[in-house]
C-alpha cells in the first residue's frame, strides 16, 4: 500500500513540493486570497489544508490566462465542488482530474520521502539523515545542486539506491535545511560529475 500524509494541512514548502507550483507562487496566490479559508495567512506558520492543493494548482495553471477575479472564481467552484473533475471559467476549460492525480501523486512522494528519512537524536544529533545511514538528506541535495546526477552520486555512495537518492532530495526541498549547517557537507571540494536532470516525481522503485 503506498504511503499516505495524514496532517490536515502542509506547509509552503511542502505544498509547492506536492504540486509543483514555486514556492514564491505559493505565497502570491495565499497573499491575494484565492485558497480562502483552505489557506492560513499571516507572516508566519502558513499552511494549506489538503482540499486546497488542487486549487493551489489550479490557481498557478492559469494565471496566464485568466484575471485575478477569474481565478479566484474558479478556485471557489474546485473547493466548493470537490467531486469535479471539470471547472470552466467563461471560454475556459480546465482539467481538473488531471490535477487530482498530480497532487495524489505528490502527495504520496512526500509521504515516501518522510519514510525514507529519519532523525534520530543519536545519529548526527538528529540531522535528518537516509534512513538506515548516517548520510544526511540535504547534502544530497546539495550534491545535486552542486552538479551532481545520481550515476555519480551512487558511485561515490554505492550503498544508496536511485530511490533513495530521490527521494532524499525530495524531503530537503520540501524541508529546508535551517539556520547554517554544523559542519562542512562531505561532498564540497569534490568537482562535480557530468549532470543531467533528474526527475523527482518518479522515483525508480515507486509509481
Amino acid at each position: 500500500m503506498a504511503a499516505t500524509i495524514t496532517a490536515p494541512s502542509l506547509s509552503t514548502n511542502e505544498a509547492a513540493c506536492v504540486t509543483g507550483v514555486p514556492l514564491k507562487q505559493v505565497h502570491r496566490i495565499i497573499d491575494a486570497g484565492l485558497l480562502n479559508e483552505a489557506a492560513r495567512g499571516g507572516n508566519r506558520a502558513r499552511a494549506i489544508r489538503h482540499d486546497g492543493l488542487v486549487g493551489l494548482k489550479l490557481a498557478h495553471e492559469t494565471t496566464e490566462i485568466l484575471t485575478l477575479e477569474g481565478r479566484r472564481r474558479l478556485v471557489r467552484f474546485v473547493l466548493d465542488h470537490p467531486e469535479a473533475m471539470t471547472a470552466r471559467e467563461r471560454h475556459v476549460s480546465v482539467d481538473v482530474r488531471s490535477m487530482k492525480g498530480d497532487v495524489r501523486k505528490g502527495l504520496s512522494l512526500l509521504a515516501q520521502a518522510r519514510e525514507a528519512v529519519s532523525c534520530d537524536d543519536a545519529v548526527l544529533s538528529g540531522t535528518p539523515c537516509i534512513a538506515g545511514t548516517r548520510i544526511p538528506a540535504h547534502d544530497i541535495a546539495d550534491m545535486m545542486a552542486n552538479g551532481d546526477d545520481i550515476g555519480a552520486i551512487r558511485a561515490a555512495l554505492p550503498q544508496l539506491s536511485e530511490a533513495q537518492i530521490e527521494l532524499a532530495a525530495f524531503y530537503a526541498r520540501a524541508y529546508p535545511r535551517r539556520g547554517r549547517p554544523r559542519r562542512e557537507p562531505f561532498w564540497r571540494g569534490r568537482e562535480p560529475a557530468v549532470s543531467s536532470e533528474i526527475a523527482l516525481d518518479e522515483p525508480s522503485s515507486t509509481r
